[in-house]
């Protein structure tokens, strides 16, 4: 049974309500699949109706985390 926890709200960059949140999702598609993380990014604020979300194995956090280091220092962020 799919299962949800909020683990971090963080509140979204160059927007007045916006969000980004971050959970733990048990058995996102199904009795038996492996857990994840998803990120989502919500306009209005609304953490359980994100405009986008992205679902991460946990097995490709490092990987994904590496990924966004070498976007942020290539474009001088």
């Amino acid at each position: 049974m799919k299962k949800t926890k909020l683990l971090k709200t963080i509140p979204l960059a160059n927007t007045k309500e916006g969000i980004i949140t971050i959970s733990h999702i048990d058995e996102p598609y199904g009795e038996g699949s492996k857990p994840v993380v998803s990120i989502g990014i919500s306009l209005d604020g609304d953490e359980n109706n994100p405009d986008w979300k992205a679902h991460i194995p946990y097995e490709n956090i490092d990987d994904v985390i590496e990924a966004l280091k070498e976007a942020k220092e290539k474009f001088n962020f």
